[in-house]
């Protein structure tokens, strides 16, 4: 399955730094795309036409601008329904994954890059996904693309930027303190026990022990959610895919969800490290078919980090495999 949409948003290399993931709830909502052709567009190799004139220049920190306040505006008003919401936990971890589908999308049709997407088919079920992750982008086509009852994690800082922090923490996601692990561990367990469906386990930084696995494993076997990880746990600099962690297979021997790749290619280009132009690369989000992890076992950990890895590696350009 072939679609295509249109855009992207930047927002701000700092809140880039915090987000890790997007939000949700029940998966059996697919994100609705708009189909519109162009072939051409579709590159196989990560080659594109740069343009940096003052045209250029001048469109793209319009499209910037706009991004940002619209994201605003949208964040705004689902903060005041998040404080209706306060009673209703649940409900809130729902708002927050339609606000991420809603603004996801409207920010990537506002930068305008053409879109290629595949394998949509697959985005429809209870798994966990995971992405690589190579620019600020990558944040808004996970929030727009990802299904409905996806849960991701942000660093506990993220509480302080001003109504985008306060709207995360009102849908009951995950905070964590990554330079504390025993700390994180300990927010991990109370709010797996007190808001059960808002766990989102992206602990990268502190090992995922057994002390905190079995209750991360109950609440989102319990509370039928999806999650959403950046298994290299950093975004890469220059593209290239980074080493894997092994939270995702922690996670996974847990809770036997099978586990859905997601291709993201061209957003490094599209948003290059420390530029603020965006460029109009084409961009290409490719679904992989689940993988079965009802028979994986403990003591295989590393082999099933290199076979996942060996398959992101497999289907990106050559200009974004990892360097032998």
């Amino acid at each position: 399955m072939e679609s295509s949409g249109g855009g992207a948003l930047l927002r701000n290399r700092r809140l880039e730094s915090f987000l890790d993931t997007s939000s949700g709830l029940r998966v059996e909502e697919a994100p609705k795309i708009l189909v519109k052709e162009k072939p051409e567009l579709w590159l196989k190799k990560d080659v594109y036409m740069d343009d940096n004139g003052w045209v250029s220049s001048i469109i793209s920190w319009i499209r910037i601008v706009t991004c940002f306040v619209s994201m605003m505006v949208t964040t705004f008003i689902w903060a005041l329904i998040m404080v209706v919401l306060i009673p209703w936990p649940y409900e809130r971890i729902r708002q927050g994954n339609i606000y991420g589908h809603v603004t996801g999308r409207m920010l990537m049709w506002i930068l305008g890059n053409p879109i290629k997407i595949e394998g949509a088919e697959y985005n429809n079920e209870r798994a966990i996904y995971i992405s690589n992750h190579a620019s600020p982008i990558d944040i808004f086509l996970i929030m727009w693309l990802t299904p409905t009852g996806t849960v991701g994690i942000a660093k506990k800082e993220i509480v302080w930027y001003p109504l985008f922090g306060q709207l995360y923490v009102l849908a009951n996601h995950l905070r964590i303190d990554r330079s504390n692990p025993t700390s994180a561990i300990e927010s991990m367990n109370e709010v797996s026990i007190i808001y059960p469906a808002s766990f989102s386990p992206h602990l990268y930084k502190v090992s995922i022990s057994n002390r905190c696995d079995f209750q991360a494993a109950r609440a989102v076997v319990r509370n039928n959610l999806s999650l959403i990880i950046f298994p290299e746990g950093t975004r890469s600099k220059n593209g290239r895919l980074l080493p894997f962690k092994k939270g995702f297979v922690h996670l996974a021997l847990q809770t036997r969800l099978p586990i859905v790749p997601m291709v993201l290619t061209g957003t490094h280009q599209a948003w290059r490290k420390g530029s603020l132009h965006v460029r109009p690369t084409p961009l290409a989000v490719k679904y992989l078919p689940p993988i079965s992890t009802e028979n994986w076992k403990a003591e295989k950990i590393d082999d099933y980090v290199k076979m996942v890895h060996d398959l992101y590696a497999a289907q990106l350009p050559e200009t974004q495999r990892p360097l032998a």
